[in-house]
C-alpha cells in the first residue's frame, strides 16, 4: 500500500496530477483545495496518500496534509460516500469547517456542497458527530512542502503508515513522540522506516 509520495511535480490539471518518483510517474487524484496548494511544475512535493485497490483499478488520491487525509478516511467510512464524493466536499470546504459543520447539524451547509443532499448530509452529521474532533479549529495551512528535511520526511512518512494501519493520527503522533523521548536526535535521525514503524506499534500496544 502506498502511504505517502515524495518526488517531483511533473503534470496537473484540476483533478489530478503526476508524481514523478525516481522516474515513475504516478498518477494521484486531489481536491481542489490541495491543488491551489501545489508549488510550479518541476519542484518537489510531498504528499500523504490513500490507496483505493478495486477489481478493476488502482487508484491514488492525495492530500497536503495528515488533516484532510483523515477527513477523507472518516468521509469514505459513511455509507454511500465514496472516494470522488469525499474529494468533491473536500473542495468545497476545509476539514475544519467541516467539522464544525457536523458537529453543529448545519445541513443548510453541508447541502450547499456538490453532491451532498439533504439525506447525504443527515448521514454525515449522525455517523461522524463523535469522529471528527481530531481536527484542529483553525485556518488551513500554507503551500504543501516543497522540501522536506530527513528527519520531517521520516517523521511524516511513519505518522501516514500508522493512520493507513487505522489508528488515529493524534495516537500516531502521541506514539512517534513516545519513541523520540527514548532516543536521542542523532539516533532518531538515523533510524529506518520500518524500525521507528515497529517501535511506535509497540507503544500503541
Amino acid at each position: 500500500m502506498i502511504a505517502c509520495l515524495r518526488g517531483e511535480l511533473f503534470y496537473k490539471s484540476a483533478e489530478k496530477l503526476i508524481v514523478d518518483v525516481m522516474g515513475v510517474g504516478y498518477q494521484v487524484f486531489l481536491s481542489s483545495a490541495c491543488h491551489a496548494r501545489l508549488p510550479d511544475l518541476g519542484h518537489e512535493i510531498f504528499l500523504h496518500i490513500y490507496t483505493d485497490v478495486r477489481e478493476d483499478a488502482l487508484n491514488l488520491y492525495g492530500f497536503a496534509d495528515m488533516e484532510e487525509k483523515e477527513m477523507f478516511l472518516v468521509l469514505i467510512s459513511v455509507s454511500g460516500v465514496g472516494p470522488k464524493l469525499s474529494l468533491s466536499i473536500l473542495s468545497g470546504i476545509t476539514p475544519s469547517e467541516l467539522a464544525r459543520a457536523i458537529t453543529s447539524d448545519d445541513i443548510v451547509r453541508l447541502t450547499k456542497l456538490s453532491g451532498v443532499g439533504k439525506k447525504t448530509a443527515e448521514r454525515l452529521c449522525l455517523e461522524l458527530k463523535d469522529k471528527v474532533h481530531f481536527v484542529p479549529d483553525q485556518q488551513p495551512g500554507g503551500p504543501v512542502r516543497i522540501q522536506l528535511d530527513a528527519d520531517d520526511t521520516l517523521s511524516a512518512d511513519v505518522l501516514s503508515a500508522l493512520v493507513n494501519l487505522g489508528y488515529t493520527r493524534v495516537s500516531a503522533n502521541k506514539a512517534l513522540d513516545a519513541v523520540r523521548r527514548e532516543v536521542s536526535d542523532d539516533v532518531y535521525a538515523t533510524m529506518h522506516l520500518e524500525d521507528l514503524i515497529r517501535h511506535s506499534l509497540r507503544v500503541l500496544a
